[in-house]
């Protein structure tokens, strides 16, 4: 078998990479039968010596692998006909922007397994960099701080070389008497939650964070059964809600008055009630002044998210009044933070923690026997066929 590890083509560009020079080390000392190529790339984190280092003979042409390896959506004239690739195709839940893509894969007869359906069969997900998501939100979070009150600056993550270097730059800031709320129970928030720790900041309660002033800044952690609640008044079950989420009303509104910064990391449906409403944004006492939206959901349950931002510009205001975007740093406007490829401003870190998993946890599905259904799962087009699993998406490839 010849896997090939993919230059990644989508503008902008993401510097992460499915396979580090370390794992494909030990991809490669597991599996002695595999031939591991690794494409050129003058954007990836990894520099070709480092591959080099590694055994490695970086390559232009990798059209002879039958198994192509990426992060993010492959650029469409970049595709390989009849190749099985494997990467992040945000697909799958019908995005708009996408739908050309699934329908170039499905002409080109191509297998596409994508990284989000990749499950054990408890459901839970194999590789994921939301871990990450979250790391980096909550220190732009904190960068966000920084530059608005002046206080302090932070060097930006993607200047950073890894995360010590981003973390040592953590410890000489001294935040006041501020509330931090996380949103969230998943590998996003504990991310998050890791980053603030930095900070050695007192964690409280929901009802202390409610109902008490301190001295010193604090932090809250949250989860579902701390934002909303049935409309039918009976108990809170995290399934039913995850289930269910229209049958549920929001309770955060309290939180909108006693929070000052705000990093949303929960997983939301669209049907799900939002977490505030822009006209709860106007009100005087309202007392959230930065929002980093490491959930990113445009239109959802957080009128400021306007848009996602950028690694290269992660800040913009919204105006409450207005209802429009604005300077970030001025007084009268929120400051949002929405960057929708956080991992990236870590590209080796992240990079790392993603080949590991993938090399522990579907590697060997995909090399050898799938005896679990791993990759069955994970596959959302087989020779240019829809499976079964996501034949759902029949209507969204006649382009409907």
């Amino acid at each position: 078998m010849t896997i090939g590890v993919i230059k990644e083509t989508k503008t902008p560009p993401d510097r992460r990479v499915a396979i580090t020079p370390n794992t494909g080390a030990e991809l490669v000392r597991k599996f002695p039968e595999l031939d591991l190529q690794i494409q050129k790339s003058d954007i990836r984190c990894f520099k070709e010596e480092e591959y080099i280092t590694s055994g490695f003979k970086p390559v232009d042409d990798i059209s002879n692998a039958g198994i192509l390896i990426g992060v993010k959506e492959v650029d469409i004239p970049a595709l390989i006909p009849g190749k099985t690739y494997m990467f992040f195709s945000h697909t799958a839940k019908k995005q708009p922007y996408n739908q050309k893509l699934l329908k170039a894969i499905v002409e080109k007869n191509i297998t596409l397994i994508d990284y989000e359906y990749l499950t054990a069969t408890n459901h839970v997900r194999l590789v994921a960099f939301g871990r990450w998501a979250g790391i980096v939100g909550a220190y732009n979070g904190l960068r966000a701080w920084g530059e608005r009150s002046g206080d302090f600056h932070l060097k930006p993550a993607y200047e950073c070389h890894d995360m010590d270097e981003m973390m040592s730059g953590l410890k000489p800031v001294k935040l006041p008497a501020i509330k931090i709320l996380v949103t969230g129970g998943g590998r996003v928030a504990y991310g998050a939650m890791e980053t603030l720790s930095a900070l050695k900041l007192k964690e409280v309660s929901v009802d202390d964070f409610l109902t008490n002033e301190f001295a010193e800044a604090v932090i809250c952690r949250i989860d579902p059964d701390n934002y909303v609640q049935r409309k039918d008044g009976e108990p809170f079950s995290l399934q039913h809600f995850f289930d269910h989420p229209a049958e549920y009303d929001s309770t955060f509104y309290p939180f909108t008055k006693v929070t000052d910064l705000l990093i949303p990391c929960h997983f939301w449906d669209p049907s799900s009630p939002v977490f505030m409403t822009a006209d709860d944004m106007k009100e005087n006492d309202f007392k959230i002044r930065i929002i980093a939206d490491v959930s990113c959901d445009i239109d959802g349950p957080v009128p400021s998210t306007l848009r996602a931002s950028t690694i290269a510009e992660p800040f913009y205001g919204y105006n409450p009044e207005k209802e429009e975007e604005g300077n970030p740093f001025i007084q009268e406007n929120i400051t949002v933070m929405a960057v929708d490829n956080l991992p990236g401003e870590l590209p080796r870190n992240a990079s790392e923690d993603f080949g590991k998993a993938l090399l522990e946890n579907v590697l060997p599905s995909l090399i050898g026997e799938d005896k679990d259904g791993v990759i069955e799962r994970a596959t959302i087009v087989k020779d240019g066929k829809l499976t079964k699993l996501f034949s759902y998406l029949q209507d969204y490839l006649d382009g409907n």
